[in-house]
């Protein structure tokens, strides 16, 4: 990209990665390639971004800070705060709701110990509200590790935290 590699808060496997997202696009359309080098960046540092990460990545890309922060604060697939090893995720949207999102909210935040925002003592899980999955059908969803738990009650729930390592 450009002279900022020797400076960057970036592993070099993580400007590794970052470079096959930016030649899928047009020499001049590097701010194309924001969303998956956050992801890739977060992904690098234990799931979350600082902000020297976010103008490193801005750097990286050639692009204005802003623009880095912009998309980073936007969304709500990035932490800007340290997160547990698990991050689980419930869907609060109306059909999550309709099918007992709410109660498996207030099940697993007494399970766990944490309200939503929150991680355990012990590092392991970071709860969050999230907004739809588009997994309506089969309400509620937890999504964590890139992989929907559907249909959950309490009792999966539990089953699905005692997996956790």
């Amino acid at each position: 990209m450009n002279d900022v590699k020797e400076k960057s808060a970036l592993s070099q496997p993580a400007r590794e990665e970052i470079d096959k997202w930016v030649a899928k696009y047009p020499e001049d359309k590097a701010q194309s390639a924001v969303i998956p080098a956050l992801h890739i960046a977060q992904k690098y540092n234990q799931g979350s971004l600082t902000d020297s990460i976010i103008e490193s990545v801005a750097d990286y890309l050639g692009i204005p800070k802003i623009a880095a922060f912009e998309v980073a604060t936007f969304y709500s697939m990035y932490e800007l705060k340290p997160v547990g090893r698990h991050k689980m995720g419930l869907c609060k949207s109306i059909s999550c709701m309709l099918m007992g999102a709410d109660e498996l909210g207030d099940h697993l935040q007494k399970k766990l110990g944490i309200k939503f925002g929150e991680t355990t003592p012990d590092g392991k899980v970071t709860l969050k509200e999230v907004e739809c999955l588009g997994a309506c059908r089969h309400a509620p969803v937890v999504h964590m590790h890139n992989r929907y738990y559907e249909s959950l009650t309490p009792e999966k729930a539990d089953e699905l935290i005692e997996g956790l390592e």
